[in-house]
């Protein structure tokens, strides 16, 4: 179910648990700023989440509250990890939903990264 991005942080979501160690995932990339991990769910052959490891529902709330050395650590982490999957070329997709009419399921800002196929056109109108 969507969530509201304007709500406070809840630390009990699923991605802050995973940050604690509180459940699994398939890490790909992890630094002091940010943890990528595989997609429970793929959405394409390579769909991995980038999350900053701070406590941020969305980007909105990422961009307005965290440090430069967040948003920069955070935004390296995202290339970094597209690199290193071998996706700059043919290319891929980034996608960070914020709020209800965008369908954030999860109330921590990530970034999804798809690639791996012709990923198609962005939005049907």
């Amino acid at each position: 179910m969507p969530i509201d991005a304007t709500q406070p942080y809840d630390d009990q979501n699923i991605f802050a648990k995973i940050l604690r160690g509180e459940i699994p995932n398939r890490t790909v990339y992890e630094d002091e700023w940010a943890l990528a991990f595989h997609d429970i769910n793929p959405q394409a052959p390579e769909h991995v989440l980038v999350i900053p490891k701070g406590a941020y529902v969305c980007w909105d709330d990422f961009s307005a509250k965290a440090s430069e050395a967040e948003i920069a650590g955070f935004v390296r982490a995202v290339g970094h990890v597209a690199r290193t999957m071998g996706l700059v070329e043919p290319g891929y997709r980034l996608l960070a939903n914020t709020g209800f009419d965008a369908h954030q399921e999860v109330p921590h800002l990530h970034v999804h990264i798809f690639g791996g196929k012709p990923l198609g056109p962005m939005l049907v109108r």
